[in-house]
């Protein structure tokens, strides 16, 4: 079986982070393993608090994985600060793992900040040159490239100017744009456009969680970047059409939709 790693902060609700990785990489066939970087106190409305953990332990927790099972894809998430990503990246550059998705998380659904201003230069600098593939939303791919992004052509500039900075693949993603949702993957030499029909739903707590963890499972189960991005595109999109309504907020997508198709079918 393979084994992918996530590396993020604990969403209590479910919805997002640690345990949205988990969910999504189970719902692949992979075996999921992860590392808690912060503890956040939210749900579907609101962060409440972050606890960071101490460098120690998140060290420790890394070094437990590649000391036994090892890895064959990394999913990055949430890592709030400088002194995270630091051990973060010492230990990335310890163990070299092959297949790393990088999801910027620079702020919550709801508009919370979960990366600290200063931390972003160290993200550029230290973390985007180690990724196989960055998964910014179009708010963090313009604080990233540092352009504002209006349309298309906009996302293809900072998909450019992102990946000079040392990734192997950008794939930003058009969610938040209006009209459909049009995500472009950039290589180096060719964009492709993953296109599908927005959904009407507030319930997408989550979804860059679980469409960078997607993409780990697939490139972990060996499919080229573009199938890794295809398949994922359409695994998010059927986990918002099947979307759970629990919560007061914007509430979490349905991971194992494809599990219970016929009684999602049958409601």
């Amino acid at each position: 079986m393979k084994k992918v790693l996530t590396i993020a902060g604990s969403d209590c609700s479910g919805g997002a982070g640690i345990q949205a990785d988990i969910k999504t990489m189970s719902a692949h066939g992979v075996y999921a393993m992860s590392v808690i970087v912060s503890v956040v106190a939210e749900n579907t409305f609101e962060v409440v608090s972050i606890e960071d953990l101490p460098d120690t332990i998140i060290k420790d927790q890394i070094d437990c994985i590649y000391n036994d099972m090892g890895t064959d894809a990394v999913k990055i998430g949430m890592l709030s600060n400088k002194r995270i990503m630091s051990c973060v990246r010492d230990k990335l550059l310890e163990y070299k793992p092959e297949n790393v998705v990088l999801d910027p998380v620079m702020y919550a659904k709801h508009g919370a900040c979960l990366m600290q201003e200063d931390a972003i230069d160290l993200l550029i600098e230290d973390l985007i040159p180690l990724c196989t593939c960055i998964t910014p939303n179009i708010p963090e791919a313009e604080r990233i490239s540092g352009m504002k992004i209006d349309g298309v052509d906009d996302m293809k500039k900072a998909a450019v100017i992102i990946r000079n900075m040392g990734a192997k693949y950008v794939l930003v993603k058009g969610g938040h744009h209006v009209g459909d949702a049009i995500d472009i993957l950039y290589d180096g030499e060719n964009f492709h456009e993953f296109v599908t029909e927005k959904i009407d739903t507030k319930n997408t707590h989550g979804t860059g969680c679980t469409l960078s963890s997607a993409i780990a499972s697939n490139l972990a189960l060996g499919k080229s970047i573009d199938d890794a991005v295809k398949f994922s595109k359409d695994y998010i999109t059927n986990a918002i059409k099947h979307d759970l309504h629990i919560g007061k907020g914007n509430g979490p997508t349905n991971h194992f939709y494809k599990f219970f198709e016929g009684e999602l079918e049958n409601e």
